[in-house]
C-alpha cells in the first residue's frame, strides 16, 4: 500500500475553532491531491501490469468531542435549537468539502466549543475517500479509460460504497458504533459527496452556487419569470445580490461590485467561465447570489413526488435555512377560484416515496415561522387584508399524490375512493409534490413550506384547457413568483429564529 501524505496528520485537541477548520481542511486538501496524483499516474501508465500496481487511498478527516457531563457551560446559547450534544460520551462525524462547507462548519465548531467548554479533536478517519469523489470540478480524467483499463480501478482505489452512503442518522434508524461513539451530523462525509455530485449532474450548476433559501418549482414559467426578473436586479447598483448564476455555471454579475463582491462571486462561481448547456439538465437550478449565501436558489424539480424526494435529498446536505414549494394545484372546493392561493397546514401522504423513510404515522407539522412569513408576503403583494384576503388565500389541507390521472380512476361521488379519502381529510387542494417536500424538511430538518396556485377543478367540471392555461399562466405566475421570494426575504430576516426545534429529536444531532 503506497504511503499518503494524511499519515502526517496526527489527531489533535483544539479550543479555537478556525485552527480546528485549518486542520480540517489541511488533512481534506492532502488525501484529494494524493488521490488526484494517483488516478493521473493510473491513466497515464496504462502499460503497467497489474500485479504491479500500488494501492492509492486517502481519508476522510474527523471531528470528534468528549463530553462529560450534561450539563451545558455557563456561556452557553441557549437561543438555538443546534450546537450542542444531547448528553455524555463521545461524539463524531466525518467531514468533506471544508472549503465549501467553510462558514458552516465553523459555525458548529464555535457552538460546540461555547456550549460545553470542552476541546475538539481532529485527525484522519478509517473512512476512504472514493476516488470519484476526489475529482475537482469538470475534472473527469476517468472518461480517458477503455473499458478493460475502468475495470481495474477498484484494484487500486476505493470506490463509492453504498453501506456508507445511506440516511441512517437522519431517519434515526442508526446503529452506535461498538465503541459507543455517537453521530455528530446527519450526515457523513461519502454521503455529502455522493449529493454534490448528483446535484451537478440533475442541476448543472456547482453546488458552490446553491444559496440558503431555496424555491421549488415544477413550471418552466417560473423560471422564465425568474431568469428575467434576476437579470433585470443584476442591472441596479443598489440591489442586495450581487450575482445571478444559471445552468453551465453562466454567471451574471451586478453592476458596480466591490472587490471583496466581485472575489466572493468568482468563489461561488467556482472559478469556471461559464457555458450554457446545449440542452438544459433534469432538474435545472437558477441561484440569485447574495455576498453572506442567504440568496435565492430556484430549483425546477419537475413533476411528481420522485423527482421532489431526489432533488431535497440532495440540497439537504447544504444545509439550507429553508425550502419552499412553489407550485400549481387541483382546487378540491367548489368555492375556490382559479388563480386562488393555498398555504398547506397540512399534507395527506399518497405520494409513498418516503414511505420507507419516515412512517405516515409521523405528522407533517406546519412551522409557525414559514406560514406566517407566507402569509404575510400575499398580503403584501396583493395589498389585501381581512376577508378580502381570506378570499384568495385559504389555509387548509394539501394532498398529494403519485398518480397524475387520479382523474381516471373510477368515480361515484364523494365514497369513491381517492374522493372519500380527500373529503374525509378536509382536503382543500391536491397536488403532485408538496407533501414529498414537506416531509422530506421535517426528516432532514430543514423548515418547509408549501404555497399553491389554484389551476384548476377537476371535480366541479374545470379541467385545464389551452387557452385558459395560459391566461391563467400569464397573470397568476409574475405574483406567485414575487410572493415567494419576498416570503424568503422575510425569513431571512427572521435569522436566528427559523430554526424551530419541532423539526429535532430527542437524541438529536449537534450540528445544524
Amino acid at each position: 500500500m503506497s504511503q499518503h501524505p494524511q499519515t502526517i496528520f496526527d489527531s489533535v485537541a483544539f479550543d479555537d475553532a478556525q485552527q480546528a477548520l485549518a486542520r480540517v481542511q489541511a488533512i481534506y486538501n492532502a488525501g484529494v491531491a494524493h488521490l488526484r496524483q494517483g488516478l493521473q499516474d493510473f491513466v497515464n501508465q496504462a502499460d503497467v501490469p497489474q500485479r504491479e500496481l500500488p494501492r492509492c487511498r486517502a481519508f476522510y478527516p474527523f471531528v470528534r468531542l468528549q463530553n462529560k457531563s450534561v450539563a451545558h457551560a455557563a456561556s452557553a446559547n441557549h437561543r438555538l435549537s443546534y450546537g450542542f450534544v444531547s448528553g455524555a460520551g463521545v461524539f463524531e462525524t466525518t467531514l468533506t468539502n471544508p472549503d465549501l462547507f467553510a462558514h458552516y462548519y465553523q459555525q458548529q465548531f464555535e457552538l460546540l466549543l461555547q456550549n460545553h467548554d470542552i476541546t475538539l479533536t481532529v485527525g484522519v478517519s478509517d473512512t476512504p475517500i472514493p476516488v470519484h469523489f476526489s475529482l475537482a470540478e469538470n475534472d473527469h480524467v476517468e472518461g480517458q479509460l477503455n473499458p478493460p483499463r475502468r475495470a481495474r480501478l477498484p484494484d487500486v482505489f476505493d470506490l463509492p460504497d453504498l453501506m456508507g452512503m445511506d440516511d441512517a442518522i437522519a431517519n434515526g434508524d442508526h446503529d452506535v458504533l461498538p465503541e459507543g461513539t455517537k453521530p455528530l451530523a446527519l450526515f457523513t462525509a461519502p454521503r455529502v459527496d455522493y449529493s454534490l455530485h448528483r446535484l451537478r449532474h440533475y442541476t448543472g450548476t456547482s453546488p458552490y452556487s446553491f444559496q440558503n433559501f431555496v424555491l421549488l418549482t415544477n413550471y418552466q414559467f417560473y423560471i422564465d419569470e425568474f431568469v428575467a426578473l434576476s437579470k433585470a436586479m443584476m442591472q441596479d447598483p443598489a440591489c442586495a445580490y450581487i450575482g445571478f448564476i444559471e445552468p453551465g455555471n453562466v454567471l451574471t454579475p451586478r453592476v458596480n461590485l466591490s472587490p471583496d463582491e466581485q472575489a466572493f462571486l468568482e468563489q461561488v462561481a467556482h472559478g469556471q467561465p461559464g457555458t450554457p448547456p446545449a440542452r438544459l439538465p433534469q432538474m435545472s437550478a437558477y441561484h440569485l447570489v447574495r455576498a453572506d449565501r442567504g440568496g435565492i436558489s430556484l430549483v425546477n424539480i419537475g413533476v411528481g413526488p420522485s423527482n421532489a424526494k431526489t432533488m431535497t435529498d440532495h440540497i439537504a446536505v447544504l444545509r439550507p435555512y429553508a425550502w419552499i414549494m412553489l407550485g400549481h394545484c387541483a382546487g378540491l372546493r367548489n368555492s375556490q377560484v382559479l388563480g386562488d392561493y393555498v398555504l398547506a397546514h397540512g399534507y395527506v401522504r399518497e405520494d409513498h416515496v418516503l414511505d420507507e423513510e419516515l412512517p405516515l404515522w409521523v405528522p407533517i407539522p406546519p412551522l409557525a415561522e414559514i406560514q406566517i412569513a407566507l402569509a404575510q408576503a400575499v398580503a403584501d403583494v396583493t395589498q389585501l387584508e381581512g376577508a378580502e384576503l381570506k378570499r384568495i388565500l385559504r389555509t387548509g389541507t394539501v394532498a398529494s399524490t403519485d398518480n397524475r390521472n387520479w382523474e381516471l380512476l373510477p368515480f361515484f361521488g364523494e365514497r369513491s375512493t381517492p374522493a372519500k379519502r380527500f373529503s374525509q381529510s378536509r382536503a382543500i387542494a391536491l397536488d403532485m409534490e408538496s407533501a414529498t417536500v414537506a416531509a422530506n424538511g421535517f426528516r432532514f430538518r430543514v423548515p418547509y413550506g408549501t404555497l399553491l396556485c389554484v389551476s384548476d377543478k377537476p371535480l366541479h367540471g374545470e379541467i385545464k384547457l389551452p387557452g385558459m392555461a395560459n391566461d391563467f399562466y400569464r397573470e397568476r405566475v409574475s405574483q406567485h413568483l414575487e410572493i415567494g421570494m419576498l416570503a424568503l426575504e422575510k425569513l431571512r430576516a427572521a435569522g436566528e429564529s427559523l430554526h424551530s426545534r419541532k423539526l429535532r429529536s430527542f437524541n438529536e444531532v449537534a450540528f445544524q
